[in-house]
Parts: structure tokens; sequence; C-alpha cells
């Protein structure tokens, strides 16, 4: 989908203390003189019958339109907090178009009579950047996903079901494009069976639009002034045709593959109530590439802000938070307090100005400097202007990597090889490699970098285009001057932080490989680190401890796909029905069960937490986190999709049982 930049709300807040907050831009209020709260739980909670429909229940989604100043979400937050019958997991869907800025949120929340949860949001409040942004509280059981944009973009990219509707945009006739037909279609088309809707708007022009998108609606008492308002059901004439659902029933799964990508799929998992046990080879996670001392995460910015920007920033921006509540806990080294990336290009600083300016992304998220400024951040001199990453750092992936797998939930199983899968019933089946059963569950995820591949084969996937590179990193313990990571030629990361001993670590080598060459860890290279450190001189200008008996290092084998995007979701079907159409990666009938998470190439860090909610939430027929054009682009299916694309008809016909052969 095209995104559009974000245009902060401007508030006019009034004088006098029967003020409301006011938007010029819509001449209207944001809530009554009766306050915010007497509106929420007046129409959307008692309008939607909440608290008592989410009772007993594992999720419950509420998708509003207009988060506003966030109101209507901290009185559904506090009513699932006082409720002992509350569902496990609630998950609030808000789209804004044009959100609060941070200081605008504190200001409306002065006063509100919920402080402490005002209080938690607005800490984890994001840089205003379009698109999609996870705020998970409560230790994930509460989860809001905040869409940025226009909502007629949006509502078709969102993949999800919502159990009530909160329609909260400002009046009709003064923000006519927020209660188009076609909007009330495009909710009505995420509903969940038995789904509500309430909105203190009565008129009756809305009423008609809500009955042709095959919702029920009546008229309520209002109040604060308001004398009615608009309740409605879900009742279709007919069964909408909806994507196919890779959701699974039951809540238990297996990992094969205990690094980034394994350790964030069980995390993610868990986090949702599920049990996971995760296989890796070896006696300790980790192991492998995901071993190195320090890594980097941060976004990306380019020119037409496409799949691989936005994909790259909604992720970066979730795993700031993740791990900074990591590193919070003091067993996790890392910083999260920016990160500098150096620029070369033709046109240096004016280019990268006039490019921020063009796609007016928020300073919090990334800001183009100087080189004379860049440098007095990263406390070294720098020869080139940079990106400043504000939300940006480093951490020690397997210290990480531990971390999530001690969430509770998790079990894992070191030293035990997967040989085979195999699903002879309703539960995949994995095989050590004298061919024993290790353990069976109905959710099976691979995240076992390019051995994913090599364990279905033998159930008829065709291979993915996979690339393989060796890497070598140099570091050493002992103080530096350098205050920011920074990156451009090669990267420096100063390893300061809790629970971390001093040092500077460098690199990385890139070196393209043939697959059958990799194995277990690659042999450490002198020339390599001498490589490493000449960049790091032309990068930053500092130079490494004399004896060389200090360097350390550590080499690893990368995986990363021929479009360098990760590989991520349900797997489809190894033989497809005949006549299924192939040309659309959501309409694919998925394998029951089977997710793949793998090939996140050198940027693993910044990857891993979002991809993984991604499986985590395709599994357990929650809200995804990406819009359906990004689930797409690192979708395993995506080489048919252009395959079929290509072809004169876009469709394949051939038998195929949907259980997997073997």
């Amino acid at each position: 989908m095209k995104t559009q930049p974000i245009a902060p709300a401007h508030i006019d807040w009034g004088t006098g203390p029967d003020a409301v907050p006011r938007s010029p831009l819509y001449d209207d209020v944001y809530h009554p003189q009766a306050g915010a709260l007497t509106q929420a739980r007046h129409v959307f909670l008692q309008g939607n019958g909440l608290p008592q429909r989410w009772a007993g229940r594992a999720a419950f989604t509420v998708l509003e339109t207009g988060f506003g100043l966030g109101h209507n979400f901290l009185a559904t937050w506090d009513a699932w907090r006082r409720d002992p019958a509350r569902c496990e997991r609630l998950f609030f869907v808000s789209i804004d178009r044009h959100p609060p800025t941070a200081a605008d949120l504190q200001r409306a929340h002065a006063a509100f009579p919920l402080p402490e949860l005002a209080q938690t949001l607005q800490q984890a409040w994001p840089p205003l950047t379009p698109n999609l942004h996870l705020l998970p509280f409560e230790g994930g059981r509460v989860q809001l996903l905040l869409a940025l944009g226009d909502i007629a973009a949006l509502l078709p990219a969102l993949r999800l079901r919502a159990d009530a509707f909160f329609l909260d945009g400002f009046a009709p006739a003064r923000n006519p494009a927020m209660w188009q037909p076609r909007v009330m279609k495009a909710l009505a088309a995420l509903a969940a069976p038995g789904a509500t809707l309430a909105t203190w708007s009565a008129a009756s022009a809305l009423r008609a639009d809500l009955a042709t998108a095959g919702f029920v609606p009546r008229l309520a008492p209002g109040t604060g002034g308001k004398r009615e308002i608009t309740l409605a059901d879900w009742a279709p004439r007919f069964t909408p045709r909806r994507p196919p659902s890779a959701a699974v029933a039951g809540r238990e799964a297996l990992v094969v593959g205990a690094g980034l990508a394994g350790a964030a799929a069980a995390q993610a998992l868990a986090r949702l109530g599920w049990r996971v046990t995760v296989f890796d080879r070896h006696a300790a996670p980790a192991a492998e590439t995901s071993g190195n001392p320090a890594g980097l995460f941060h976004g990306t910015v380019n020119a037409d802000d496409g799949p691989y920007a936005r994909l790259f920033r909604s992720a970066a921006l979730l795993a700031r938070a993740e791990y900074a509540a990591a590193i919070a806990t003091g067993r996790v080294p890392g910083r999260t307090d920016g990160l500098l990336r150096l620029v070369q290009d033709e046109g240096g600083l004016a280019a990268m100005q006039a490019l921020l300016q063009r796609l007016r992304l928020p300073r919090d998220y990334v800001d183009a400097l100087p080189a004379d400024a860049a440098a007095a951040r990263a406390g070294v001199p720098l020869a080139h202007p940079a990106w400043h990453y504000p939300g940006g750092g480093w951490v020690a992936p397997s210290a990480w990597a531990q971390h999530a797998l001690n969430e509770p939930g998790v079990r894992f199983v070191g030293g035990a090889e997967v040989g085979s899968l195999t699903r002879p019933g309703d539960a995949w089946q994995l095989h050590d490699t004298a061919g024993r059963v290790l353990a069976q569950a109905p959710t099976l995820v691979l995240a076992n970098a390019a051995t994913a591949a090599q364990l279905l084969a033998p159930l008829g996937h065709a291979p993915w285009p996979l690339r393989h590179s060796r890497g070598q990193v140099t570091h050493w313990a002992g103080a530096t001057a350098l205050q920011l990571p920074v990156a451009g030629d090669g990267y420096a990361i100063p390893m300061r932080g809790p629970a971390t001993t001093e040092g500077l670590l460098c690199g990385a080598t890139r070196e393209a490989v043939e697959p059958a060459t990799t194995g277990d860890a690659p042999a450490l290279r002198d020339e390599d680190h001498v490589h490493n450190l000449r960049r790091l001189q032309r990068l930053t200008g500092l130079q490494p401890p004399a004896d060389a008996a200090l360097w350390r290092g550590r080499a690893g084998w990368r995986l990363h796909s021929d479009d360098r995007l990760p590989i991520a979701g349900a797997l489809p079907c190894a033989r497809m029905p005949a006549g299924q159409r192939l040309d659309q990666a959501r309409l694919l009938p998925r394998e029951n069960g089977l997710f793949v998470l793998t090939a996140l190439g050198a940027r693993g860090l910044t990857l891993a937490p979002l991809l993984a909610r991604l499986v985590a939430a395709q599994a357990s027929g929650t809200p995804w986190p990406l819009e359906q054009d990004l689930a797409d682009a690192v979708d395993p299916a995506r080489w048919l999709v252009r395959a079929a694309r290509a072809a004169p008809s876009g469709r394949r016909t051939q038998p195929c049982s949907l259980q997997p052969a073997g």
C-alpha cells in the first residue's frame, strides 16, 4: 500500500474550566463536556455489551475508527483490568489519520480519572510514522495496534476478526471520509461472527449504510446531552467470502531452532498463552551466528518508502521496546539510546534533508545530521553526515535469545537434532536422525535457517532461492571513546551498559559461499580481522589494541533470500487444489499448523521480534501486526505467486491433498 506522511493533530484546548479539546481541522470536539470516560463507558463499552461479552474467552478484538486522545482505549483497558471474568487477552486496534503528539497526549490526560493507565500509554507512545505500531501492555495480555493513516487504505490491509466496533471519528458532516459507505463495507469484511457495533452518531444515513454492509442497526438512549446513539449487530444475509485462515486449534507448538528466530517465535507464542517446546541440535541456545557478542538494530530510509523501508521501520520500533525491556532486567547487555549510519552518497547532507522533508518522517524516528553533529554524538571524529536513529542501538543476541526462552510456557531441549517431519494425523511429529519420534504438536515452526528447506523437501515443498554468506566480527575488551554505535562501510559497537564488560566490536566481513561449504562454525581468519580493523579506522579513526593477542572474533553463516527479504509465515500447501488461483498469496490454502521463520540475513535483531509476532498471530488467529502487503512481501509463497503472475493464466491445475505428502 502507498503510505502518506502523518500530520499530527492540531488541537485547540480552549479556555475556562468547561473547555473541551477541539479539532480546528474538523471543527468538532474530541468528547462532550460530560467527559470522555462517561462517553466511552456508556456508548462504546455498554453499547457493545462489554465487559460481559468477553467473559471467559481466550481473546477478544476491538476495532476502533478514530483513536483521538486514547480515552476509549484507556476505558476499555480499565474495564478489562477490573473484570474478574475478563478474556485472557484483549486486542484493541485503532485507526487515526491525525494522532496526537506525545506532548498533546500528556496534556489531554492531565486530569483523566485513570492516571496510571494514561501514564503507561504515554510512556509507550511511538514516533508518528505511517502504518502499524504494536504496543503491548500487561505482559502482552493487552495489545494496542495503532494504525496511522487513511482509513480507506488501512482497513483492507488489516488481517483480523473484530468482535466489537467503536465508531468514533468526528461527526459525519465534519469528517465524511471516515463514514463513507465503502468504509462501512470494509469494516463488515473484518467482522467476526456475533460482532457488535456502537457509535454516538444517530444519523439516518449511517444506519442505512450499516444495513447495506450487513449490520442490523438500532437507536439507543444516549448520554451527556446526546439523546440517541446507534448500536448494531453483525447479521449478514449471506456469508462473505474471506481469505483462508492459518489459525490452528489448540495452543501447543514445537519450534525447531533456538537462535534469534526460534527464540523470538517461542516467546511470541508463549505470550499468547501457548505451551512451546524448542529443539536445537546444540546443547545451548544461540550457538551459531546468533551467538555473536553484539549486534545492531535500526530502521531504514528510502526514497519511495516502499515495503523494505516500511517493514524495517515497523520492526525497528518494536525491537527497541522489546530490547529495552530485556536490558532493564539487568541480564541482557545492550543499549537502546541511538545509532548513527554514515552516508557517503552523492548529494550528502542536502539530499538527506530533502528526502526527510518529502517523507516527513519525525525526528524521534530518524534525523539527518551533519558530520560535526554526528561526531559530537559519537564521541569520535566522523568524516560524513549520518542518519541518526534515536531508537536504534545494540544488544547481545545470545543473551536475548536466552531471555526469550525463559518466557513462562517455553521449554528448551538441546542436543536434539531433527532429521525429518511427518504429520500422520492431526499433529506434526519431529523425528531425530535415527527416525525416533522426539515430540508432536498441532503447530510446528521451522526457525532453523537453511535446514528448514531441507526438512520440507521430502514433503513436496519446492526450495526457496536462498544464498549463504560467511561473516566474521572482531572485538576486544577495554575502554573506548566511542559513545554510540556507528554503521556505514562496516560498523562499530561500543559494548557498554548493564551486564556488559566494556569493549568494542567491529565488522563484519561478507563473503558469498556455496551452501555445500556451510556446516559447523567456520574457523577465524587473521586476514578478516585485518579487514575489519581497517574499516574501523576508516569509519571512526579508532585504533585496535597493538597486541593482536587481545583481538577476539567470531565467524558464522548468514542466510538470506534472493530478494533480501526474510521468509515468515504459514507454509502454502505443497500440492494445490485443481484450479486454485495462485497469483495472490492471501488466497492460497496453507498446510495445517506449519510455519517458517528464516532467512533473516544480517538484520535478524531488527526483524525477529516483529516477524515472530506475525507467525504467532497467524497461528492463533489474532490481529496481524503487519499490513497484508507487507505480510505478502515476506510470505513463504511469494515465489509461487510471482511465477503465477508471470504465467499467461495465473492458474495451475493439478491434483492436491491439503495434507502434506509423506
